[in-house]
């Protein structure tokens, strides 16, 4: 469309039909990421475009008394100030799963940050200094911030009317959701245990803290439609959420991706999408939002912070005989992925080991803190961080080796796990426990020189505290389970369409998804699987939008599993399509065109044998076969809601961590010196971006185990550090050396026997380093982030 610069463009990447599966192609839009070419979603620009802001609540609960946007109105250079009684249509909520968020708060506000009103202005400082005229009156209402203010007898109600389909099953409407999973007799087998441990852990609130802020455009259609240019992590349940608001069918609002600066859960769910077309539908005129850094915060969900209690037993020979816990996960004000992440985290709670008897309980609370939802490992962080601090307790109790304790007790394949689900793909956990284990350890005090301590290696780095004095080092090692796609009986699909065609004399291939590439690298797997499938050099990855069929979201570590079975799926079938078209044009030159097995290899049609029958632009010419087909892997089952049971996941994956840290004992300062991994891909499809994704991984986990965490204050439900200045994450001097170890055995219900890799490394790294400070301090650490003064008792 005219007017609009610096949309996504078409990928194309050329190479040899060698540089297919299994490659470690480079990435086609990588060139432009680091140059600083590439055009993310907030470089969009409309020549005639106005800017939109977002007012916020500056209370985490309380009763709209009155809104006067008098003043905003009156400010020059103001197009429209918008408020809930200014939303076109009946459907003013949205959810991923429960409809429970309001476009813009009615009523009451529910946390610190929810969006009251919106302004559209010819300049973002006309807008933003416009909402600070709009006079909003509160009467604060009392808070609900942890499971004893929500379940207490007359706690106020975080939402006073529940008629969602979760609501049956859960003993108090300030409960989202329950999952209990129950198998054997886990108070017999308590009763039987030779050891017994137990723990209260508490895991911190994490933020996605993707670079990219929120950011998009809404251009508004001659046709009443609307244009929007976002980045998100899901086109389609996008589209789905946003068009009964505006009161549109789908078809007309179009939605394009745009450059995507990461996600990691945080675009799961809408921010601004539906007030930019809103604010363009009322004025006629292109709108731009962009979030800043504050705004970013409160514009998107966090991770779910837990509280988890966990019970062990063992015989005195090691073996588990039973696991009791309870997990309570802060899902804030609204549900959005919350009742997913009951089920991961229940169902996943026992960790990659064989349990026979169970009780788990795992619930999600609506309170007025900031709204939780998908982040990488979805529930299995938090119990992985506890179930992993079990492990070594009952090592240390029995007096055995950490890690030969974890391979006494691993699953393997034909495990049957505590939701009565059997794994049926190779579960090498013991084997990637002794890889990692094996890996060479760093020298130990690498920091001293021949001209004394180099401080850049030691804890406190830079900041010269320290220049050997009460350091010492540990070592801990954690391993994890996660699921792969959605699970529960979800229908879990994506759809690719590919077409083949002759282009400049030469067969190109462009495959149309509506994937969103959030840096995990679909792009350059999908043209992977197009050059391995049909044979071309040439392959276009066409922009993702709507004008295709839905890819489901990039998250659950799904996109190259089902994606990319759908892509190779597709491919597949035109390849029979082309062979068809050269059975007819070429068939009666040869037999071997009714008799072999033909492939597509090198630009060419060719037998199995070698043959060259024809060449690929020979048979094309004047043709093009162009196919759009949907691809599902296996069905789940819905975990039933009594006792747990039920085949509720299609995949699991499985990495291991050894962390090396240095600990300042007098200081409370840590350095991670080394995180080594060892994990089971499936199959590497690309070597170089598993790689990269596995390390990329086991830095989040590193973050969370040691600075990262939002502070809510707990007497106002306030968040206090909405700020990289405050909410620290790893930086490179932060980041140690990441060592991977990549085994490769075939799930062979996936696409090339490939396994999701993405979220498993988010798991292990935290308990590792976890473990490796208490080694190193002997101290019980139940708590994430670890900070100076749970070191030094201050």
């Amino acid at each position: 469309m005219s007017g609009v610069t610096r949309t996504p463009a078409h990928l194309t990447q050329g190479g040899t039909t060698d540089a297919g599966i299994g490659a470690s192609t480079l990435r086609p839009d990588g060139t432009l990421k680091v140059t600083g070419e590439f055009a993310y979603s907030s470089d969009l620009w409309h020549e005639d475009m106005l800017w939109g802001f977002t007012l916020r609540s500056t209370v985490a609960h309380a009763e709209i008394v009155s809104i006067d946007t008098s003043e905003a109105l009156a400010q020059s250079g103001v197009y429209a100030v918008l408020t809930y009684d200014d939303l076109p249509t009946d459907v003013k909520h949205y959810g991923l799963e429960i409809q429970d968020t309001p476009v813009l708060a009615h009523g009451k506000v529910r946390h610190h940050g929810e969006p009251v009103a919106l302004v559209a202005a010819d300049h973002p400082e006309t807008a933003r200094r416009a909402a600070a005229r709009i006079r909003i009156e509160y009467r604060e209402l009392p808070l609900v911030t942890d499971e004893e203010s929500a379940t207490r007898e007359g706690a106020p109600l975080v939402h006073e009317h529940r008629d969602d389909h979760h609501a049956g099953h859960v003993p108090h409407p300030n409960i989202v959701h329950r999952q209990p999973i129950v198998r054997g007799d886990a108070e017999a087998a308590a009763r039987r245990a030779d050891v017994i441990v137990s723990g209260e852990y508490v895991f911190g609130m994490q933020d996605q803290a993707f670079l990219g802020p929120e950011s998009g455009l809404a251009v508004p259609g001659e046709d009443g439609g609307v244009d929007l240019y976002v980045a998100t992590q899901w086109l389609h349940s996008d589209l789905r959420q946003i068009a009964p608001v505006l009161g549109l069918p789908e078809d007309k609002v179009r939605m394009t991706l745009s450059g995507v600066g990461g996600a990691f859960g945080g675009r799961e769910d809408l921010s601004m999408q539906i007030h930019a077309c809103l604010l363009a539908l009322r004025t006629g005129k292109p709108v731009k939002i962009v979030y800043n850094r504050f705004e970013s915060f409160f514009g998107h969900v966090h991770r779910h912070p837990a509280k988890l209690w966990y019970e062990h037993g063992a015989t005195k020979d090691g073996k588990l005989t039973h696991m009791k816990c309870r997990i309570v996960l802060d899902g804030g004000a609204y549900a959005s992925a919350s009742p997913a992440v009951v089920g991961n985290a229940s169902s996943l709670s026992v960790g990659p080991y064989v349990v026979e008897n169970v009780d788990i309980e795992a619930i999600a609370l609506y309170s007025n803190n900031p709204p939780c939802g998908a982040m990488r490992g979805f529930g299995a962080v938090q119990a992985c961080f506890a179930y992993e601090a079990q492990m070594d307790k009952l090592a240390k109790k029995l007096g055995m080796d950490p890690v030969e304790f974890r391979q006494l007790n691993a699953m393997e394949q034909g495990t049957l796990l505590p939701t009565g689900q059997v794994v049926d793909s190779p579960a090498p956990v013991a084997e990637l426990l002794r890889r990692v284990k094996a890996m060479p350890l760093p020298p130990e005090n690498q920091w001293e020189t021949t001209e004394g301590a180099d401080v850049r290696a030691l804890p406190g780095g830079l900041s010269n505290t320290t220049h050997g004095e009460d350091v010492v080092r540990g070592i801990g090692y954690a391993v994890g389970i996660k699921n792969v796609g959605f699970s529960e009986g979800f229908d879990d699909y994506s759809t690719a369409r590919v077409r083949m065609e002759v282009v400049g004399g030469l067969p190109v291939a462009t495959v149309h998804t509506a994937m969103a590439e959030v840096g995990q690298g679909g792009v350059t797997v999908h043209a992977q699987i197009a050059r391995t499938e049909l044979g071309v050099e040439q392959v276009t990855i066409h922009p993702a939008d709507t004008q295709v069929g839905s890819a489901g979201s990039t998250s659950a570590s799904r996109q190259t599993y089902v994606t990319g079975g759908a892509v190779k799926n597709t491919c597949e079938h035109v390849r029979e399509k082309v062979l068809e078209l050269g059975r007819r044009k070429f068939g009666t030159h040869h037999p071997a065109w009714a008799t072999a097995e033909l492939l597509l290899e090198g630009g060419k049609v060719v037998t199995d044998g070698g043959e060259v029958l024809a060449d690929l632009v020979d048979v094309l010419e004047g043709e093009a076969v162009d196919l759009e087909l949907e691809w599902r892997h296996r069905p789940t089952e819905p975990f039933d809601l009594r006792t747990g049971q039920g085949n509720g996941h299609v995949q699991y994956s499985f990495a291991a961590h050894r962390a090396v840290v240095e600990v300042d004992t007098g200081l409370g300062l840590v350095k991670v010196i080394e995180l080594a991994c060892a994990q089971d891909v499936g199959k590497a499809l690309n070597p170089l971006s598993v790689v990269g994704q596995i390390q990329g991984g086991t830095t989040q986990g590193l973050g969370v185990a040691v600075m990262e965490e939002i502070i809510v204050d707990p007497k106002t439900a306030k968040v206090r550090n909405p700020s990289f200045t405050d909410y620290l994450i790893p930086t490179i001097l932060d980041t140690p050396t990441i060592p991977v170890d990549v085994l490769e055995l075939a799930d062979e219900h996936a696409p090339y026997g490939l396994r999701g890799i993405g979220e498993a490394p988010t798991l292990s790294s935290t308990p590792a380093v976890l473990a490796a400070i208490r080694n190193a301090t002997g101290l019980e650490l139940n708590k994430t982030p670890v900070r100076p003064e749970h070191l030094t008792g201050t």
